[in-house]
């Protein structure tokens, strides 16, 4: 995986790249969370040691999230296979 931020003067852009399939669970809970909770770079220590803890808190939160979001998905995916007769699709869909 590669990321490169660019700064065009409006903003920043970053781009990340995978060599085989989407982004796992865990690149879209980081970048959620560092959406989330900024740490500045000046805070006291006793401070940052905070909002470290914080920010790993946020980050096992969403990533619990999203894997259930996953597996929902795909047993709801598995169903509709079911439903339109493709039952052996339907079979590796929920093993993923």
């Amino acid at each position: 995986m590669m990321k490169d931020n660019i700064d065009f003067g409006l903003g920043q852009v970053m781009v990340s790249t995978t060599n085989s399939g989407g982004h796992d669970p865990e690149f879209w809970a980081e970048q959620a969370t560092n959406k989330i909770c900024g740490i500045s770079e000046q805070a006291a220590p006793h401070i940052k040691e905070q909002a470290l803890a914080f920010r790993a808190a946020v980050y096992n939160v969403i990533l619990a999230g999203m894997r259930s979001a996953i597996a929902s998905d795909r047993v709801t995916v598995s169903h509709k296979l079911k439903e339109i007769g493709h039952s052996d699709v339907a079979k590796f869909i929920k093993e993923l």
